[in-house]
């Protein structure tokens, strides 16, 4: 995951959909603006949504939303920005869409006299 901001992103792929520049190599990889956008996504909700996925398996999204005691629009809508972001994968088995967890650890460190950040994901099963 690499850290970058919005108008950074949009520069580098106006330039390589112009054929000025290749895409670089990390551009399938997520990218976030700041630390604070991963961590308004890690709410205490989604973090038991995350958890939930790894330890109780669940096999459709239908059975994560009963498990969690969450609607599933809302789930479904939660799981499409986890996997957005690299956090969670969903396989289609038999017309059912089941979650599975990406990743094992976020790494986040803070310089609290900039505005750069640096996350790092560790262990990421793709």
């Amino acid at each position: 995951m690499k850290r970058q901001s919005l108008a950074d992103l949009e520069t580098s792929m106006r330039a390589v959909a112009r054929g000025e520049r290749r895409a670089p190599k990390d551009a399938r990889e997520p990218s976030v603006e700041s630390a604070a956008a991963l961590l308004r996504l890690l709410t205490p909700e989604n973090r038991v949504l995350l958890s939930t996925i790894r330890d109780r398996k669940p096999q459709s999204v239908s059975e994560l939303a009963k498990m969690t005691a969450r609607a599933e629009p809302n789930v479904l809508r939660t799981l499409g920005k986890l996997e957005a972001m690299g956090f969670v994968r969903l396989r289609t088995v038999a017309r059912r869409r089941v979650p599975e967890v990406t990743i094992k650890k976020l790494r986040l460190e803070i310089d609290p006299f900039s505005s750069s950040d640096s996350i790092w994901v560790v262990g990421v099963a793709r």
